[in-house]
Formats: structure tokens, C-alpha cells, sequence
């Protein structure tokens, strides 16, 4: 096979994959936390800033996701161009996540360290954004599509939307009005 045959064949097998799920709703039975975090790159020239920033965050979701007891139950990487990346994790609870924030032993301490160090220059901001969502708070539906975020975490449940799920409302207060078109 060549070179050009074994491309092929490898983007074939990232894209022709089929996990549609039809019309499904994702269930939990415990409440969840939803962390958004994020860097925006204010100077791009100064690559020796943003770029340490940028390069350790995909490596902590890599040592999260090797420990089963960390408490992170998903995760998905997102890009805001032209500046800004980050990620949406879903936890176990607050708790999970502020311990692993505060580990002397894994990468986030001695990232937030350097980070910390170099933040007046203003070349790099972080930002995040926390919510606790309770079992019974939330709504979700994917369409013919894979499930993401919640639908896609560890410890949810994957229902069809028919009947009182069908509608937004349906799944989110139970109420069984006529669902609107793609909610």
C-alpha cells in the first residue's frame, strides 16, 4: 500500500465512522459541575508566554482522563477565532475538581504557578466559568448526530426523546405541550 493509499485509508476511518443516535436525551441521576475554561492569546507575538499555556492544557485532560477516581466525567476541546481555545469538562462535583486544582502532584499547580508569574505582562488571559447543575436541571437532545458534552460524559444515560421527552420543555419540567420543530 502507499503513502497516499494509507491516508486514504486513515481519514477514511476517522470520518466515515456512523454513530448517529437518532433523537436521544441524556439522563443522570446526580447532579453534575460544569466547568468552562479557556486562554485568549492578547499578543501573539509573544509566543513564549501563550504558547507554554496553551501546550499543558490538553496534557492535564490527558492525566484526568487516566485516572478513573480524578472525578472529571468528559471533556471536549473548542477554538473561538481568532484568540481564544479552551475546554467544556463536566465533574463529579466541585469538590473533585478542587482537588485536583490544588494537587502539589499533578500538572495544574505548577501551570497556574508559571502562569501566575508572567500575568501582568498581559500577553496570555485564563478564564473560567463554574456551575453546578442539579440532576434534575438540565436538558439535552441529539438529533442524528453523536451525543457531546453531557451526553458523551461518563454516568449519563443515553433515552430517546419520544413522549414527554420529546419537547425541550418535555425534558427539562416534564411538561407534555407539542414540541417545537428541532428542540
Amino acid at each position: 500500500m502507499s503513502v497516499l493509499e494509507s491516508v486514504r485509508a486513515r481519514l477514511r476511518s476517522l470520518f466515515d465512522t456512523d454513530e448517529r443516535t437518532g433523537r436521544v436525551h441524556a439522563e443522570r441521576d446526580d447532579d453534575v459541575v460544569v466547568f468552562l475554561i479557556g486562554m485568549r492569546i492578547n499578543a501573539y507575538w509573544k509566543l513564549h508566554r501563550w504558547l507554554p499555556v496553551f501546550l499543558v492544557a490538553p496534557r492535564m485532560v490527558r492525566e484526568l482522563r487516566r485516572d478513573d477516581d480524578a472525578g472529571l466525567l468528559g471533556s471536549w476541546g473548542f477554538a473561538s477565532p481568532p484568540r481564544t481555545v479552551g475546554f467544556v469538562q463536566y465533574w463529579d462535583s466541585f469538590e473533585s475538581l478542587e482537588d485536583y486544582a490544588r494537587d502539589s502532584d499533578r500538572l495544574h499547580l505548577d501551570a497556574w504557578d508559571d502562569y501566575t508569574d508572567q500575568a501582568d505582562e498581559g500577553a496570555v488571559g485564563i478564564w473560567h466559568e463554574t456551575y453546578r447543575v442539579s440532576a434534575d436541571e438540565y436538558e439535552t437532545v441529539y438529533n442524528n448526530t453523536p451525543p457531546r458534552g453531557l451526553g458523551a460524559a461518563a454516568e449519563s444515560d443515553l433515552v430517546a426523546a419520544t413522549g414527554q421527552r420529546r419537547s425541550a420543555a418535555g425534558r427539562l419540567d416534564g411538561e407534555a405541550g407539542p414540541p417545537s420543530s428541532g428542540s
